[in-house]
């Protein structure tokens, strides 16, 4: 018998159908002896209906009364689960976050995970029951509902698995497993049996969107057993997510290939090339809550530099008008955009052993013609920015020269 934490994405519940799906696959490891804790999405396309509701009232409504609506969503799909467990003879008791007692801080829309009081799942769980809990919400302090965010369903899967100590966190999703890359945009890509945490989180970060980042981050830290799975399919073993690579020797140098469409480089033109300058562009960025990724200075002469950067697209115009305001300022000539980039990372643990990864992805990217404008790198990734238009060209290359098609 296990402790086992599974969550179910959107399209998991997407329909009544489906949720008495998934009552079924539940109620078969419950039979089999299990401890079940399930961790739910809204109904698909439900989150974005509710803002809709919410933006036809206001333009900008409330952050708290936000959160107040778009949990809602969860609270619908806890409770036709269970009762579609009762319908099947299992014992079923749904939660919202507040009634676990998920504590977050006060960051509505985005709150993060402060403790969580797993003792009433636990009861439960004692008394034969399954517990359902309402993904993506929590409680401040003062007892205001929060949500954790796009995704935050994961996080709060991974949360619980952590918080009661649950031997496995299985994520069902509409795929089958992590792959080494898009299988829309490779067709050969192949599903992992297995890969580390480390490699997950940069996938994860450099737009693998399998699994949440934070999510990830907290699997790893509270080295809680992952395994993404689909919801849509009664066999596999999915993709199990470890702590570390099992066996050096069968490491492959690259695991896998993530991209992002959604780029835009901003190029300042002729600042002072002092100390400071660095901070005086990207401090106003960072204070509008804007991310910065890939950042390249140009090396100095006559006095001044060209400092590039680049931000996710929809924040472009948001930092081109921040930096406008400030351009007589830091003494900029003149500040220059493309919203056309896009960015792709090769991944890879086995690349700490193997020298020369950096120079076969630029060898493989300059024979189809292919112009990297920026590049950034950590001990386990290497991104390039390139030109939207080469972008599936360049993961198909890529994905063949590191020999990610063959087993």
């Amino acid at each position: 018998m296990a402790l086992i934490v599974q969550k179910y994405g959107g399209t998991s519940v997407g329909t009544p159908e489906r949720i008495k799906n998934v009552a079924q696959r539940v109620a078969k490891f419950h039979a089999q002896g299990h401890q079940m804790v399930i961790v739910l999405s809204a109904m698909s396309g439900e989150t974005n209906r509710l803002i809709g509701l919410a933006k036809e009232i206001s333009a900008n409504p409330s952050p708290r009364e936000l959160d107040v609506v778009i949990s809602t969503g969860e609270q619908v799909t806890i409770g036709l689960l269970c009762m579609a467990l009762q319908e099947a003879g299992v014992n079923a008791r749904s939660y919202t976050g507040g009634q676990v007692r998920i504590l977050t801080d006060d960051s509505f829309t985005k709150a993060r995970i402060l403790d969580i009081d797993g003792e009433n799942i636990r009861r439960d769980l004692d008394a034969g029951s399954v517990v359902v809990v309402a993904g993506f919400q929590g409680v401040d302090e003062e007892g205001n509902i929060t949500t954790l965010g796009r995704g935050g369903s994961d996080t709060t899967g991974v949360a619980l698995a952590a918080a009661i100590k649950a031997d496995e966190c299985q994520i069902y999703t509409d795929v089958d497993g992590v792959y080494t890359t898009d299988p829309r945009v490779v067709p050969e890509a192949r599903k992992l049996d297995t890969i580390t945490f480390e490699e997950m989180l940069e996938m994860a970060s450099l737009g693998s969107k399998v699994l949440q980042i934070r999510s990830v981050e907290f699997a790893g830290k509270y080295k809680v057993k992952l395994r993404v799975l689909s919801s849509f399919q009664e066999e596999g073993e999915g993709t199990l997510i470890t702590v570390e690579e099992e066996n050096n020797m069968e490491q492959p140098i690259i695991s896998g290939i993530a991209f992002n469409r959604d780029e835009a480089k901003i190029t300042v033109l002729g600042v002072p090339d002092k100390p400071g300058i660095a901070y005086q562009i990207l401090g106003p960025v960072a204070d509008a809550n804007v991310d910065v990724d890939m950042i390249i200075q140009n090396v100095g002469h006559d006095g001044t530099t060209d400092f590039s950067f680049t931000v996710n697209r929809p924040d472009y115009d948001k930092a081109v008008k921040i930096l406008e305001g400030v351009q007589s300022h830091i003494g900029a000539r003149e500040i220059r955009g493309d919203r056309t980039m896009a960015k792709v990372s090769i991944v890879g643990v086995g690349m700490r052993s193997h020298p020369g990864v950096a120079s076969r992805m630029f060898r493989t990217l300059a024979e189809e013609g292919i112009n990297i404008q920026m590049i950034s790198t950590s001990e386990i990734k290497i991104s390039v920015a390139i030109d939207e238009k080469y972008l599936e060209l360049a993961v198909r290359v890529l994905h063949r020269a590191f020999g990610l098609d063959q087993a």
